[in-house]
């Protein structure tokens, strides 16, 4: 598992393999069942979440007890309550595994420790800062103006490989549409391609 992690950090920054060795203690490996939940709703996080295999999602659950799915994290993908794991309030949703999954818990005091060791990685922790926001407003702003037709598309080419892999509910979840009419936005797609 690390040697995945740091092929991913040496993709992003120069990065020695004493850098390596110095920030290796603050991410643990992990792996967790297919359901298991990694943080519950009001809870502290402790750690962010680096997806080596497998995929992690973060939810809500409504009055209703509808899921109300917010991001999906599949291999190479990063996971967490961020305003949880830095201000250490309350988290405002769930973490659980869509599949079984391996994944490094990475310590909330490593990202402090691998900005002290190397430097070039705090505007690759800024860039993921960024990338993480631009997401967030692009998915909001795609549930108040686009059709669900267009947020699948989307979804599509942001996560090619999970439309076979996760169960139609959940997609359609995270799309905020009924599996029925996720149904029927893939046989329209299917019988126009």
């Amino acid at each position: 598992m690390f040697k995945t992690f740091e092929a991913y950090l040496r993709s992003k920054i120069p990065v020695t393999d004493e850098q390596l060795r110095q920030i290796e203690p603050f991410y643990k490996p992990r792996s967790i069942s297919k359901g298991q939940i990694i943080l519950y709703i009001n809870e502290v996080s402790e750690h962010a979440c680096f997806v080596v295999n497998g995929c992690l999602r973060s939810y809500v659950i409504d009055e209703k007890g509808k899921e109300h799915i917010i991001q999906f994290a599949p291999e190479n993908w990063w996971i967490s309550e961020q305003v949880s794991l830095i201000d250490r309030e309350p988290s405002m949703y769930f973490i659980d595994a869509v599949e079984d999954t391996a994944y490094l818990a990475i310590d909330r005091a490593f990202f402090a420790q691998l900005h002290n060791v190397v430097p070039a990685a705090r505007e690759m922790m800024n860039m993921l800062q960024l990338y993480s926001l631009r997401s967030f407003q692009k998915r909001l702003i795609s549930h108040l103006s686009a059709s669900g037709e267009e947020r699948y598309l989307a979804f599509l080419k942001t996560h090619p490989s999970l439309a076979l892999r996760l169960p139609q509910k959940m997609i359609a979840s995270y799309l905020g549409v009924t599996p029925e009419s996720l149904s029927r936005i893939r046989k329209e797609l299917a019988s126009h391609g």
